[in-house]
């Protein structure tokens, strides 16, 4: 819970300063300029007149993954303030997703944004936009392989440390045995956090291999599981959707185990809120696909780059059922 108050002390200091700003230039050209944007953007116009570039973000995400919806809402949002005309496409084979990439080459994009989960189907294409002049953003996954690849910047969290958090919050509960719940084969970022809440949790941690397209088989790999072994206490999931599945799982399975997951939704909100579930590891989504866009656009208008050579970090933040509230509005609109 400390992590959580001191993100928000520091989210107060920022809206602080800019409630002075923006006071402070209410009576100058500053102000009128900042009420044109507010107006363009309710409008659905832009709010720059910089060149009408194209950008590109393909994605590894499976069909009807809500995750990757929020992200979509993100950068489709900073597309719109930015006078940029948004292209989305994704795949979750790492090949296809390849393929994808280099369509968004074949169209001459004027910026990239990929997700790296497999990042050695994805190196050689990255390097084809980077050598054919497309600045690059990664997003969400490939932190570590980000720079390498020639992106000018990562945008998400890292997997590691996130995990890590998990371990963090799981001793803080008193766990003992928990459940890692991977639900996609080859991602390297599933791989990392359930690595890393095993290395800072005091307790025993085994990981679940489950196939993340077919629900039914996830809920009943969950629930065999459980009932085998009866001494697990914690079942953490990777993604919001999984964490229903897990609920599922373990009222059949006659389990006392607490349900964690990474990721929030309007239903992991609710879980939290009626004590279905006892934390969820938010990444924002939302500004991974914001902040890539204007991250790009910032690119191409002035070379602006952010990170240092650093991974531009989103997350993690642990949300409890005493955040749950504050952050249901966002999540029913699904920009959380």
């Amino acid at each position: 819970m400390a992590r959580v108050r001191t993100g928000v002390r520091a989210m107060g200091a920022v809206l602080a300063v800019a409630l002075v700003a923006s006071l402070a230039g209410c009576s100058s050209t500053g102000g009128k300029r900042a009420e044109e944007r507010a107006a363009a953007a309710a409008e659905g116009r832009s709010a720059v007149n910089t060149p009408r570039w194209t950008f590109a973000m393909v994605t590894h995400s499976g069909d009807g993954d809500t995750f990757w919806d929020i992200v979509q809402k993100g950068a489709e949002q900073a597309a719109l303030k930015d006078n940029i005309n948004f292209i989305y496409s994704h795949n979750d084979e790492g090949n296809q997703q390849a393929q994808l990439v280099q369509t968004a080459i074949d169209k001459k994009v004027d910026g990239l944004i990929v997700s790296l989960a497999k990042p050695d189907a994805m190196k050689a294409v990255v390097a084809k936009a980077v050598k054919a002049g497309i600045p690059v953003v990664t997003v969400n996954s490939g932190s570590a392989e980000s720079k390498e690849f020639g992106a000018l910047t990562h945008i998400g969290q890292d997997e590691a440390i996130a995990g890590e958090a998990v371990g963090d919050e799981l001793n803080s509960r008193g766990r003992k045995k928990a459940l890692c719940v991977l639900h996609e084969q080859g991602n390297v970022g599933h791989e990392q956090r359930c690595a890393g809440a095993k290395k800072t949790f005091d307790g025993t941690l085994q990981n679940l291999y489950v196939d993340g397209t077919n629900m039914p088989d996830v809920t009943a790999s969950i629930e065999a599981k459980l009932q085998s072994d009866q001494d697990i206490d914690a079942v953490v999931t990777l993604g919001a959707p999984f964490a229903d599945a897990a609920v599922q799982a373990k009222q059949t399975a006659g389990s006392k185990a607490e349900i964690d997951t990474f990721d929030l939704n309007a239903k992991v909100a609710t879980g939290l809120q009626g004590d279905k579930l006892g934390f969820a590891v938010d990444q924002q989504p939302y500004l991974q696909g914001y902040q890539a866009v204007d991250l790009l656009w910032l690119y191409r208008y002035n070379r602006n780059v952010l990170g240092g050579g650093l991974p531009v970090l989103t997350g993690p933040q642990v949300i409890t059922k005493d955040d749950a509230d504050a952050l249901a509005d966002f999540t029913e609109r699904g920009t959380r």
